[in-house]
């Protein structure tokens, strides 16, 4: 059994967390007056197109956190590939000025 299979909570996940928002169609429900039922859910990307999957309400809390480990994940790696980005060319154009003279 792999690692992940023995972790219960997932440590990162893509996606964002949504709230769906439906109308059951039955004429005596609180929906059909405009209360329309409310389900959690995760909205992810596979292969360029938008899956949902709906979660429980005790499923919720550790899905939050796991897309906000990712999205923090995804934004410190952006900021250091910018940096390295930023120092490789201030060394490039200071290289190739100094070759000019």
């Amino acid at each position: 059994m792999s690692r992940l299979a023995k972790r219960k909570a997932p440590r990162v996940l893509p996606g964002s967390l949504i709230t769906l928002r439906r109308k059951c169609g039955k004429a005596n429900c609180q929906c059909a007056a405009g209360d329309s039922h409310e389900s959690p859910a995760l909205s992810y990307s596979v292969a360029g197109r938008t899956k949902m999957l709906t979660l429980r309400p005790e499923e919720v809390a550790e899905v939050a956190r796991a897309v906000s480990r990712y999205r923090k994940s995804v934004n410190d790696l952006a900021a250091e590939a910018q940096g390295e980005l930023d120092e490789f060319v201030a060394r490039v154009k200071a290289s190739r000025a100094s070759d000019r003279r």
